[in-house]
């Protein structure tokens, strides 16, 4: 390993600098202190924690968690302590390590998620991830990710209440990912990260009934990364602002699909359960990789598929 190396790696999303392109997902590796005894957090990319709330919550009752042939379903519900728990007990400790802390926000309504903005403008966050697949409240429990006019208006919220760089995450259960990725960038979104999980269930056979508590759960795994690797290649072409991109990734090949598809940095979540130690063998590989590459730099080679203008 070399510095050269090491520079090669290197990469800026909307003002946030990263060491390399490889973040944590945010919801599958906690507040990052849970990987302490696998992965030197300082060699990350970026630390993307789990969504914080307005107030504490306790997720979803019943069983949360299914594993599927090429994947895992999940119901968690958005447990965690609160937006002032993380920031009085949490971020203390994160900002003990050099890496970029990045903080997913979930709210009912347009109102929270600017509130959780404002509360989060504080030395030792980076940028604020905006998860747009929560449900609306004020619109029937129809996801604030699934509409342009609501996309964005989540986002405009969020936008005019921090300093911090936003980075919005997307829904795949739409029709056009374009168009939404369009929205948003109008809105005033620095970055869009995507793909967040796409809907599914598992019916237990024997006892006749969904396995997950609330029925439906999020499918992430390499089982959606097919789809990933297409919408980012959608929404990396539809818009000028950086894209994060994730789904499945468990390899360095894996994370170099996403960076040639239009991904300037990945995020990798499902693949940590398996293999705790993935984030730094992904990073170990892209590290091999740049080095027998002639590109002067992983950034040379977001995009690389698409074909010439």
């Amino acid at each position: 390993m070399t510095v050269a190396h090491e520079s090669k790696l290197a990469v800026e999303i909307a003002g946030i600098k990263m060491k390399t392109p490889v973040m944590t997902a945010s919801g599958t590796c906690g507040y990052g202190l849970e990987l302490l005894d696998f992965v030197d957090l300082n060699s990350l990319g970026a630390l993307v924690v789990k969504g914080a709330t307005l107030e504490a919550c306790c997720g979803n009752a019943g069983q949360r968690v299914v594993e599927t042939p090429a994947g895992l379903l999940n119901s968690i519900g958005l447990e965690n302590p609160g937006v002032q728990a993380f920031i009085d007990n949490i971020l203390p400790v994160l900002r003990r390590y050099d890496v970029p802390v990045i903080v997913n926000i979930a709210g009912r309504t347009p109102d929270e998620y600017a509130q959780l903005a404002r509360r989060l403008d504080i030395p030792g966050v980076s940028g604020i991830e905006v998860n747009i697949s929560c449900p609306n409240v004020k619109a029937g429990g129809l996801a604030f990710g699934v509409r342009p006019d609501s996309a964005a208006e989540v986002t405009g919220a969020v936008k005019k209440s921090t300093r911090k760089p936003v980075i919005t995450k997307l829904s795949p259960n739409v029709t056009d990912i374009g168009e939404i990725a369009r929205a948003v960038e109008a809105a005033g979104s620095d970055a869009i990260s995507l793909i967040n999980t796409i809907v599914g269930m598992k019916i237990d056979i024997k006892r006749k009934q969904p396995v997950l508590g609330n029925i439906f759960g999020g499918l992430s795994g390499p089982a959606i990364r097919p789809v990933a690797v297409r919408m980012v290649w959608q929404a990396a072409r539809a818009v000028s602002i950086p894209v994060i991109g994730m789904g499945g990734i468990v390899t360095a090949d894996d994370a170099l699909e996403f960076i040639m598809a239009g991904a300037s940095a990945v995020a990798v979540g499902s693949a940590t359960f398996a293999d705790p130690r993935s984030l730094g063998l992904i990073t170990d590989g892209l590290r091999e990789y740049m080095r027998k590459d002639a590109a002067a730099s992983v950034r040379e080679l977001v995009g690389a598929a698409w074909p010439p203008a």
